[in-house]
């Protein structure tokens, strides 16, 4: 488990002290949420892509550091990148492909 910041922390402190007490969201804000929870979570295509090894493995390697299956977290990113919300900090990890090879750009 990854230790908590100074933030989560505080949240914990006062969860634990009985603090914290439960809001009930407006009809309106719950529609909102139920219908952005659908159009997020609904999968109703599959594709095949073909990805290099390095960059499946460390694909794999974030995910496992994320806590969620790699499928998942490619679904995430993508999601993220066409809402125009991608924005990903850098690992922990090094990655085994942007070291060794140059990308391709287009001309």
């Amino acid at each position: 488990m990854k230790k908590l910041d100074a933030y989560e922390d505080e949240i914990l402190s006062a969860y634990e002290k009985g603090k914290l007490k439960s809001a009930s969201p407006s009809k309106a804000e719950l529609a909102k949420f139920k219908a952005a929870a659908s159009a997020t979570f609904l999968k109703e295509k599959r594709i095949n892509i073909r990805l290099s090894t390095p960059d499946l493995m460390d694909i794999q390697a974030r995910a496992l550091e994320e806590g969620m299956p790699y499928q998942t977290l490619i679904a995430s990113v993508l999601h993220k990148f066409v809402s125009g919300r991608l924005v990903e900090p850098s690992s922990s990890l090094t990655s085994r492909s942007s070291g060794t090879r140059q990308k391709r750009r287009a001309p």
